[in-house]
């Protein structure tokens, strides 16, 4: 009787640890699909600013056709940042940086556009370049949401996965914390702004 009785409680032992790692494994799914879930609203935001680009490029060049340089800087730059591609199921440090700075390259593109329309008193008072400005300062306000929730979604993760014992589970299907966005290199200084 006593060797039946401790199977019995072997085997419920072994039951309920089965049923606590299938409950921590499906919250990791859970919480990786949400990491996943932000990173596609990151990505749909900055694809909205690549859209918008070709328009701002054109309603711009009808007025500084000469300011070339500046325009094919924009132009090379979306197209940089529109070819660099992240799997969401496997983000990697590098593939995170080379996305980043994909992204950084085509803001700064931008703000020399912005600066170069300053120096048009005509462009800057069309209404399509007024719309497509506001549309791309919405659109970079959506990105920095974004960023954020992203951020939010990933510390979620990160701290469930490092918390003990999750991490046990964590380890056992490779779940590896994700990285978060950082802001780039310089950003703590105010950009200079020369007329």
């Amino acid at each position: 009787m006593k060797k039946g009785l401790w199977l019995i409680i072997i085997v419920a032992v072994i039951g309920l640890l089965v049923l606590w790692g299938v409950k921590k494994y499906n919250t990791l799914v859970g919480m990786d699909q949400d990491v996943q879930n932000a990173w596609a609203k990151v990505e749909s935001a900055y694809q909205r600013r690549t859209d918008l680009i070709p328009n701002l490029v054109n309603t711009v060049k009808g007025y500084a056709s000469h300011e070339r340089e500046t325009l094919e800087g924009v132009i090379n730059a979306r197209a940089k940042a529109s070819q660099v591609q992240i799997d969401p199921t496997n983000i990697t440090a590098e593939q995170f940086a080379e996305f980043q700075n994909a992204q950084t390259g085509l803001s700064s593109a931008l703000s020399r556009l912005l600066v170069t329309v300053e120096r048009y008193p005509d462009l800057k008072a069309n209404q399509n370049f007024l719309e497509l400005q506001s549309q791309l300062e919405g659109t970079e306000n959506r990105i920095k949401v974004e960023r954020d929730r992203f951020n939010d979604t990933v510390k979620g993760f990160n701290t469930f996965v490092k918390r003990v014992p999750n991490n046990i589970v964590a380890a056992l299907f490779n779940f590896d914390v994700k990285d978060f966005f950082e802001s780039a290199p310089g950003a703590e200084e105010a950009p200079v702004v020369e007329f």
